[in-house]
């Protein structure tokens, strides 16, 4: 597995994390590293018992991505934070369409991702959070197989009226949503907001073809 793919699959952990729970069980008076650590074995339990995800089976990812993970995830600000000062250009309708195509990429990127699990586990750190606290940093490793060096990975979570939601992840150092925004960084100065919005639409429409064959 290349170092990319790596990332990508530590990241599915991220969401993974957060399956199996309907939105209404995020109560706010449940701490997140708690809350990540209770479903984090269910979701461990489904990879490894799921014939059809080992398979590779791409549609069942997908759906389950969407019915499962999506509503737990601040994809508002995530995409904000990717995109950087150029968000404030940006008009309500091109930060909407922003998002929307993030949130599509993220979810062909964590459907990719689950595809290559197979025996990974998880530890999370004691949490460093007073009561007060309204964003958080879950801090935790991912321990390979065949005994390599557990990788570390910490996710940020902000408390809303809906629960703890996550807004980005810092996986061996190194934050998605940075790591996006010098992409996006790079595609807005060639060819603006609308050109950076065409090449994620064209991207997305890219990695649903290739589903779609297999």
């Amino acid at each position: 597995m290349n170092n990319m793919a790596m990332k990508r699959l530590l990241g599915s952990f991220l969401l993974g994390g957060f399956l199996g729970l309907a939105p209404g069980v995020f109560a706010q008076d449940v701490a997140p590293d708690v809350l990540a650590k209770k479903v984090t074995e269910e979701v461990l339990t489904l990879l490894r018992s799921d014939k059809d995800i080992q398979a590779g089976n791409k549609s069942k990812v997908y759906d389950l991505v969407e019915a499962k993970v999506l509503p737990h995830f601040n994809f508002a600000r995530m995409t904000r934070l990717a995109v950087g000062a150029p968000w404030r250009q940006a008009n309500p309708a091109q930060q909407q369409s922003l998002t929307a195509e993030f949130r599509t990429l993220l979810v062909h990127t964590y459907a990719s991702a689950f595809s290559q699990y197979r025996d990974q586990g998880i530890d999370y750190r004691p949490l460093k959070m007073q009561a007060a606290d309204t964003e958080v940093t879950v801090q935790s490793r991912i321990k390979q197989s065949g005994g390599g060096d557990p990788i570390e990975v910490n996710y940020s979570m902000e408390k809303t009226e809906q629960g703890w939601k996550v807004y980005d992840v810092v996986i061996a150092g190194v934050s998605l949503v940075q790591n996006y925004r010098s992409t996006f960084t790079s595609e807005i100065q060639k060819n603006g907001i609308d050109g950076l919005i065409a090449s994620l639409t064209n991207k997305n429409k890219t990695l649903a073809q290739q589903t779609a064959k297999k």
